[in-house]
Order: structure tokens, then sequence, then C-alpha cells
């Protein structure tokens, strides 16, 4: 131990990052059961300030950050990044084991090591052998891809000293471990010591750095929350292991807009991009049946067709089951209580079951009169015209509320060959544009139903 540093136990939540001095059952800021772990604290001398500090400048004369953006060989992820990679920013890319972080992740670093790049693959997981196979199998073999295995802090430092690469990727960031703290990998001091060292690094050196973070039970990115605080971009890889499509969704993007989503499909020779994800999302759905209407969906900018799938039953329950796959669930409730109360469905003793077809989650509000227009055509056993979509909030009174980005909701619906759309009456009433396709305003849920059955 250094001379003039002391150490102490402490005892700090591996889910929030709280510390106290003595254990607890229950996390008293995160109220999580067993998640404080005992740790070695070491308490640093203050350090001098560093010389040479800028001085500050009235924001008036700062110089306007160039556009000095580079790709990473995808169209898809470089419109989720806002246009490309930001030198010295720090990107955060987190999922579930197995869902294709690192797949991903050595694809990119191939493509950008093509262009002439030398860049820096730190791996504190696999061996090099292990990561060698899997480059060989996707074809992403290129000599300007330097791989490391170590899980040094220190050392991998010192090697991006040495070589100076474009670029840096850490996988993970849960496997670094500092030397110069006592406890071990993955705890929280750990991760949040390396990750603020790394962060500090890229920003004096103008190096981007891109870290895999792994995801609890949860959903949420294991370790501390202040990491996602900390870093640049956050980026979350969705999709299910049995489905080939993966969806990347930005949920932090502080050089680009925010909810933004990219679509991929996992092949045997890697991932390979989704250009158009509506075709793609309505390959499969089948024409005229019951219980299934379109909604032109919103992802950040771009429009996308989804299809919003229902099935209701006979329920022989005390309690109807409500089940939502791809949306959220307490809306289902709630929009199933409107349609009883305001248009007087029969579906107290009833099961409902919701799914997005495709393994995508749309949240927007828009969602709404898809829900609706599905679960009262299942019920029904009347099923909604293959040509119609469908779009709007639906309120508490049965009312429909406008959505935003109408215009280009309506544009990608009949540029994919739909001729009829419900909308709501104040984004009718807004409109500019003329189209092909036919506008059916609706004011309420009496509207709707009218309308479709």
């Amino acid at each position: 131990m250094t001379k003039g540093r002391k150490t102490g136990i402490c005892y700090v939540c591996q889910n929030c990052g709280y510390k106290t001095g003595k254990w607890l059952g229950r996390c008293p800021e995160c109220q999580a059961w067993q998640t404080l772990m005992e740790e070695l604290e070491e308490v640093r001398p203050a350090r001098p300030l560093r010389p040479g500090i800028t001085p500050p400048t009235p924001l008036t004369m700062a110089d306007e950050l160039p556009a000095m953006r580079f790709s990473t060989g995808f169209a898809e992820l470089d419109r989720v990044l806002g246009g490309g990679v930001m030198p010295g920013s720090v990107i955060l890319i987190a999922g579930d084991p197995g869902i294709g972080k690192s797949t991903l992740l050595l694809q990119m670093l191939a493509r950008i090591g093509a262009t002439g790049h030398k860049v820096l693959y730190v791996s504190g997981e696999e061996s090099g052998q292990q990561i060698r196979m899997r480059a060989r199998r996707l074809k992403a073999v290129n000599k300007n891809v330097l791989l490391s295995t170590e899980n040094s802090l220190e050392a991998i430092l010192a090697i991006r000293s040495d070589l100076k690469p474009a670029l840096l990727a850490v996988d993970s960031i849960q496997t670094l471990q500092s030397l110069e703290l006592p406890s071990g990998p993955g705890s929280v001091t750990q991760i949040r010591e390396t990750a603020g060292r790394l962060i500090s690094m890229a920003k004096q050196e103008d190096i981007p750095v891109i870290l895999v973070g792994h995801i609890t039970k949860d959903g949420a990115i294991a370790g501390p929350k202040i990491l996602e605080h900390m870093v640049d971009t956050v980026l979350y890889f969705e999709g299910e292991r049995g489905h080939m499509y993966r969806i990347i969704r930005t949920i932090k993007n502080r050089y680009g807009s925010t909810n933004e989503i990219g679509v991929f499909e996992m092949k045997e020779e890697g991932l390979s991009e989704v250009a158009n994800p509506s075709e793609l999302f309505l390959a499969e759905r089948p024409l005229d049946v019951p219980g299934s209407v379109v909604l032109p969906s919103m992802e950040g900018s771009r429009p996308i067709l989804v299809e919003v799938q229902a099935l209701v039953s006979p329920s022989n329950l005390g309690m109807p089951r409500r089940t939502a796959i791809g949306a959220d669930q307490q809306r289902l409730s709630l929009l199933t209580a409107v349609l009883e109360k305001k248009v007087g469905l029969s579906l107290v003793n009833q099961d409902i079951y919701l799914n997005i077809a495709g393994g995508i989650r749309v949240e927007e509000p828009a969602l709404d009169l898809g829900m609706v227009c599905a679960i009262a055509s299942s019920l029904l056993e009347r099923p909604i015209s293959s040509k119609t979509v469908v779009c709007g909030e639906v309120g508490l009174a049965g009312e429909i509320r406008g959505v935003s980005h109408i215009e280009s909701r309506i544009e990608e619906a009949h540029r994919l060959g739909f001729d009829r759309m419900l909308l709501p009456k104040s984004n009718a009433d807004r409109r500019i544009k003329k189209t092909a396709m036919e506008m059916k305003a609706v004011a309420n849920l009496a509207d709707v139903m009218a309308v479709l059955f």
C-alpha cells in the first residue's frame, strides 16, 4: 500500500452505489435486499492541481465544435449515434448476455480498421484464440484491429499510450480492475474508478472509447447508475434470442437525438443492417384476420410500421389475464377499462393478450389507438381492412388525442401501399400536405367503432 494512504472497511450497494459504515440487509437508497457488500475503502491524499490549466472563456468566444465524426461502417449505427463516432466521446453499449454485443463490436472495429484507422480491442472475458475464431467466422479479420486480453486498467492505459489507436473498445467494463484499489473487478468502486479514468483519458486525448456493459436480471446496466451519467452516449441492444432481429436504441446522446433505433438481422455471418424495417416487420402479417391492425409508429426521427396483435378469449379465472409483449401492460389495463366504460364492450370475463409482432417495443402514446382497435376486432371477430393504418392517443374520457410527426407517418404508410388511415381529428385539422390516402378523422372511440365496425 502506498505510504500516506489509509484504508478502512465500508459496505457498498452493488445496485446503486450507496455507501455506509455498517452492514444493512436492505439498501436505504434503492430498497434492494442483500446488495450491500464489504469493500476496502482507500482514503487518498488530495491531489495538487494540474499545471497549465486552461482559463475559462466566455461562451460567446468559445469555438464551435467541428464536425469530425467518422463512420462505424454501419449506416444504422451511425444514425443512432447522430452521424458517426465523435472524437473524445465515450459510448456505453448495454444488453443481455448473448444478444450480440461482442459480435457487433468486432464487426464494427473491422470496418473501421478497413478504412485505415488503427483500433484497439480490449477483451477481459475471452481469450485471444476465441476472439480470432469468431473474427474468422464473421470475416472481420483486419490487421488494423489490435487485440489485448488485459484486464488491468494501468496496463491498458500503457498499451494505449504506446499504440495511440484511433479508437479504444473495452469488453466489458465489469472485467476491468485498477491495481490501486483493493476491491475486486465488477464491484461498484472498481467500475466507478476505471470508467472515470477512461473517460478522463478520452477527453484529454480526443480518443473515442466504447464500453460494453452487462445487464442485470432487472434489465438495468450492472454497476452504479452513475455510470450512465458519466458517459456521453448510452445504447441498449435489445432483442430475443429466439428472434433473428436485434434493435439498438439510444437512451442518452450528448451528440445527437435520443430514442433513435437501428435494426439489425442476426445471420450466420454476423449482424447485417435492415434498411427498411417497416417491410421487415410486416412481411409475415396475416391479412384480413380479427385482432390485427397496423400502426405507423415513430422511433426517434424514423417512422416504422408495426403490426399490433390482440387475442381476446373467455377466461375461467376469477381475475382475467392482461398480458402485453412489446407494450406497457399497465397501459393495456387502462385502455381495457376505457373500452368497457365508454364503448360498452364486455371484457370483464375475457383474457386479453397483446403483442407487437417482430420483437420490437413501442412506448409512444400513438400506440393507444392500435391497441384499442386490435382488442375490439378480436372480441367482435371482425377483421380490420389490411390496407388501413391507425394511430392516436386515447384519453380516459374516450377522446382521441393528437400525436406528433403525423406527416411522416402518413408518407411511410402511403409508400408501403396503405390507402386509408384513422387519425385524430386535431391532426387532420392541422394537416397541410395532400395525399392520395383516405383520411378518416376520429374525435372519440365512438367514431372509431363506427368507421371500423
